[in-house]
């Protein structure tokens, strides 16, 4: 057994477990971003954890190469789109407003309301 074979059974069952927690807490989370939240951030570690670890079992490090750019890929859109799908929701009104903390985005949704509401010009 190797260093990389070691390495492999430690990511991979990593990753699966992040991906199971992200897939729990989808189910259970009672609220549009905390369901948002929970299928982004822990799935894209589990990606990365399970991509880390198919790497070790590639013969070239050069085909990892490509292994890194899928990972790259997920770090830059995952949370994009989970920031895009909670402004929307935020702008609709389909988020409770009671499960935040801190609401940060009600001046400029009214802003953007009164702007849309103008001359139209």
């Amino acid at each position: 057994m190797t260093a990389g074979d070691i390495a492999t059974a430690v990511l991979l069952p990593l990753g699966a477990a992040f991906a199971f927690t992200g897939t729990v807490g989808l189910v259970r989370f009672p609220t549009l971003l905390g369901r948002v939240h929970a299928a982004t951030k822990p799935d894209t570690v589990a990606l990365v954890l399970v991509l880390a670890g198919a790497a070790f079992q590639l013969p070239d490090p050069r085909v990892a190469a490509w292994l890194g750019l899928a990972a790259l890929f997920q770090f830059l859109t995952a949370p994009v789109l989970a920031q895009t799908f909670g402004r929307v929701a935020y702008s609709r009104g389909e988020i409770s407003t009671g499960h935040l903390i801190t609401d940060e985005l009600a001046d400029a949704v009214e802003r953007s309301r009164e702007d849309d509401d103008g001359d139209g010009g």
